[in-house]
This record gives C-alpha cells, sequence and structure tokens, in this order.
C-alpha cells in the first residue's frame, strides 16, 4: 500500500491549506491544540490533523517537516496517528524560546496523555519523521538527513486494533500561527524490525 494524498482525510479542517502529490502546506491558527489531562489538568482537541487509514499491520510511515516560520511557544508540527480525542500519539518540535526547543511526543491512551522531550536548538528548522506499526505496538523515530534515524520511543496504543489512521499536523496552542510544510512522504514495509532479544512470554 503506499501514502497517497488522495487518500487524506481531514479531522478538523483548517482555513488555510495546500495539498498536492509532493507537498502539504498548513497554516496554523492560534489556540490549538492536542493534549488530554494529565499534569495540566485540562484538555484540548481541536488541532487540523490530516490522516488516511489503514489496517496493514505492518508499515512505516516517513515524512520531512519544515517551519521556518515557528517562533512561539509550542508552535509544532509533525507525525500523528490519531483514532479519536482520547486515543492518539504525535511525534514534534515545540518551539520554546531563542535558544532552545522540544524534541519530542506524545502519547495518549484511553484519555490521558504523556510526554517525552529532549532539548535541541531553537534554529532547528526541519525534521524527519518515521512512524512504525507492528499491529498495535509503534515506534517513533527521527532524522536530520532522511537516512539516519534515530529512536524516539517505543509505545502501545490500547485501541489500535485492526483499521487505524495517520500522517500529519501542525498547531499553535498560544496566540500565534506559522505556515508548517510536509514532503517526502512514504509508506513502505515496516522498518522497525521484529525483536531478536528476549523471546516473547508464551501467555502474551
Amino acid at each position: 500500500m503506499e501514502f497517497s494524498v488522495d487518500c487524506l482525510k481531514w479531522t478538523r479542517e483548517p482555513e488555510e491549506y495546500l495539498i498536492s502529490q509532493e507537498k502539504i502546506e498548513i497554516i496554523t491558527q492560534p489556540h490549538t491544540d492536542l493534549w488530554q489531562r494529565t499534569y495540566y489538568h485540562f484538555r484540548n482537541d481541536n488541532a487540523p490533523v490530516l490522516q488516511m487509514s489503514t489496517e496493514e499491520p505492518f508499515f512505516s510511515f516517513s515524512v520531512k517537516t519544515e517551519f521556518s516560520g515557528s517562533s512561539h511557544r509550542f508552535d509544532q508540527c509533525g507525525v500523528v496517528l490519531y483514532l479519536d480525542s482520547e486515543n492518539w500519539l504525535k511525534a514534534s518540535i515545540e518551539y520554546e524560546n531563542e535558544k532552545f526547543q522540544h524534541l519530542g511526543s506524545v502519547v495518549t491512551n484511553h484519555g490521558y496523555s504523556d510526554w517525552a522531550t529532549a532539548e535541541i536548538p531553537s534554529e532547528v528548522k526541519t525534521m524527519w519523521y518515521r512512524l512504525s506499526r507492528r499491529k498495535d505496538d509503534f515506534c517513533i523515530e527521527s532524522s536530520a538527513d532522511g537516512q539516519n534515524f534515530k529512536q524516539m520511543r517505543v509505545c502501545h496504543m490500547y485501541e489500535a486494533k485492526g483499521e487505524i489512521r495517520f500522517g500529519v499536523y501542525a498547531c499553535s496552542p498560544e496566540n500565534s500561527s506559522f505556515r508548517a510544510v510536509f514532503t517526502n512522504m512514504e509508506m513502505t514495509e515496516c522498518k522497525w524490525k521484529a525483536h531478536d532479544g528476549q523471546a516473547p512470554d508464551k501467555d502474551l
């Protein structure tokens, strides 16, 4: 199965965007975000999400993001797997200030989000992501050049049974807006290889 923009569908269509076979552009709107409950004790579920669906249990999806206009706290764009408001994951760079920003990922299961991050220089304005699926387990990786990917996290999605939806998103949680550009979108065989260490428990 190939990634095709013809199969993409919006969850919350933004006011301004451009879609072609080679590129997707999203102009973020202020006060848009994805987050559920944990720590902040609020729920935000209004970011635009553009996805295609698949029942394929083993695959990888990669995309290059460009965000030169990102300059306000929490501005972000990246890869997403959005099942519903309480079950989703995302990976992105969130702008913080002129010195650093956060390369990170959020996994939300049954209405509770976590956030795993690493600080990177604020001058970074492009990043590749690769989302890999092995049934209901997922691996998120990032790359500065689209060739050498580094693992960000491995996670389980309780509701990722059968058909899932995946793609891209962009948002500006505070009072800001920027242009997010997505290119080099590709769906391939699963690049996340089966584990070759300790054997699985028999009852799992």
